[in-house]
């Protein structure tokens, strides 16, 4: 079972998470859900957040950061998550970068993360990972090889770096390949000590919950993210962020 970790957040912080949820969104509970797989903590983040200092955000990936499904650019998940970050950490100035292609898949989400970290400096990247590649199948351990290369150079670029993992869609072709991909991120980052927001886990267990419901966690496509999804997708990292940029917070640990 894979480990993951919830963090207690203060009433405070949680009642700042909720604000901003779509109708659509309480349709189905996702709130809860334990997102984050790894040990590893935002570490670096907490001095910043601390200080009041601006966060400068990387938001890289496919379509799922770009935010194909959503009905405008402040539905996407890296809007919906720049403005509970900005609630929680009022002190602090949040600006995340979208920097989603949709179709990409890692070898060209690479190229475009080396451009994008030698023209600025970002405090942290979330990297978005493997939808694309489980889709379509390919060389298993290349995928992984680039997945560590990618890590590799945001750690020499400087910034910290959380990966998300790919979505769960009920109408997937092949689940086993796909699931191998999945597994494929995890292992590599457990490696290599990078914590990842275990989206796939996340929505398969709302699915589980209340299958009808998760209908509108997702677009018409029954593929993409929907409004309602990526603000529970939104409201979880954000919720786990808060814990790992303040790792004195006491955790709890769970599984799966």
């Amino acid at each position: 079972m894979r480990a993951a970790m919830r963090f207690l957040a203060l009433p405070v912080i949680a009642a700042t998470l909720s604000v901003g949820a779509t109708a659509q969104a309480a349709s189905f509970s996702c709130r809860e859900t334990p997102i984050v797989r790894s040990n590893a903590a935002l570490a670096p983040l907490s001095a910043k957040v601390s200080q009041g200092q601006p966060l400068a955000i990387l938001a890289i990936g496919s379509s799922s950061t770009e935010g194909i499904g959503a009905s405008a650019k402040d539905r996407t998940y890296p809007a919906r998550l720049q403005a509970l970050l900005g609630k929680a950490w009022p002190k602090s100035q949040v600006e995340i970068v979208n920097a989603g292609i949709g179709g990409e898949t890692a070898p060209q989400t690479l190229t475009r993360l080396k451009t994008a970290l030698a023209a600025r400096s970002y405090d942290l990247v979330i990297w978005q990972v493997g939808t694309n590649d489980a889709v379509k199948g390919g060389d298993l351990d290349a995928f992984k090889a680039m997945v560590g290369e990618g890590i590799s150079l945001v750690r020499e670029a400087g910034p910290a770096l959380a990966i998300l993992d790919p979505q769960y869609f009920p109408s997937v072709r092949d689940p086993q390949r796909y699931g191998r991909y999945v597994e494929a991120v995890g292992d590599v980052a457990r490696r290599e000590a990078v914590p990842v927001f275990g989206r796939y886990d996340a929505m398969r267990e709302w699915h589980r919950s209340d299958a009808e419901a998760f209908k509108a966690a997702l677009w018409t496509d029954g593929f993409h993210m929907s409004d309602a999804g990526y603000d529970c997708l939104a409201r979880d990292m954000a919720n786990a962020m808060v814990g790992m940029a303040a790792p004195s917070r006491p955790v709890v640990a769970a599984s799966r």
